[in-house]
């Protein structure tokens, strides 16, 4: 077997995972704050203002890496789902209905974001644009993914219901990406690529990728501490659990 085979199948049993967790969490959490911060730093003072939107174009180095997030946090909750469900894998499980919670806040933060900009640009805070709706019914599915987990007592019974969800709703991420295309929208087409020339100007866009980096770093930490919590929930009662809170309540002479 080969060290990363290996590697893959030791992440999950729930011990080495919740080693795993705790030790990778809070860099992820600190690698993301720093390079946010490096992104945000760029953003408001090194990059000039925009010739037509002025100042207020700022707020996208918020609303679009939170947007691209929304949307690709929900297929990673999907693939988790359709893993967990096809391989009774219970990692998988855990991991899906982590997703859902910070994927939800993403979507929040674009849908804010989207209406404070569209506010100066369009008039009004709110528009039934096809992609401002189509992301609000995002919204729903995130919480109605966490509402299902919520409401089934048994855990595994409980993701797979939420996760078969999740799937389902998967088939609205094409349908927000090219909603601005297929119908007449307010919103801007799309500017920024990650293939071939962006319309943006070069000097706007360095620190949008920073800002890209570290949102996926935030992810990766909240990510991993949700799922240690969930984690540990369902093992309690287990030695390796009990094991681990008599380690960590004991005085520190004694660990």
């Amino acid at each position: 077997m080969s060290p990363l085979i290996r590697w893959f199948h030791q992440l999950g049993s729930p011990p080495y995972f919740d080693r795993f967790a705790a030790r990778w969490t809070p860099w992820a959490y600190l690698l993301g704050l720093l390079t946010m911060g490096i992104g945000l730093y760029g953003a408001l003072f090194q990059v000039p203002a925009d010739y037509q939107q002025g100042d207020s174009f700022r707020i996208l180095y918020i609303h679009v890496p939170s947007a691209w997030m929304s949307m690709g946090i929900f297929g990673l909750m999907a693939v988790y789902a359709a893993i967990a469900l096809i391989w009774r894998i219970k990692l998988c499980e855990i991991l899906a209905m982590a997703c859902a919670p910070s994927g939800a806040a993403f979507t929040l933060i674009t849908l804010a974001t989207g209406s404070i900009w569209g506010k100066p640009m369009w008039g009004t805070w709110w528009d039934w644009d096809p992609r401002l709706t189509t992301e609000l019914i995002l919204l729903f599915l995130y919480l109605g993914v966490m509402g299902l987990y919520a409401a089934i007592d048994d855990r595994r019974n409980a993701a797979r219901a939420a996760g078969l969800l999740a799937i389902v709703g998967v088939a609205l991420l094409p349908v927000i990406r090219w909603s601005v295309v297929w119908w007449n929208s307010l919103h801007q087409g799309q500017t920024i690529r990650l293939l071939g020339e962006s319309s943006m100007d070069a000097s706007m866009i360095a620190p949008l990728w920073w800002m890209v980096i570290g949102t996926h770093l935030w992810f990766v930490g909240s990510l991993l501490a949700r799922a240690r919590a969930d984690n540990l929930r369902r093992e309690a009662g287990k030695d390796w659990v009990a094991k681990l809170v008599t380690t960590q309540s004991a005085p520190e002479h004694e660990r």
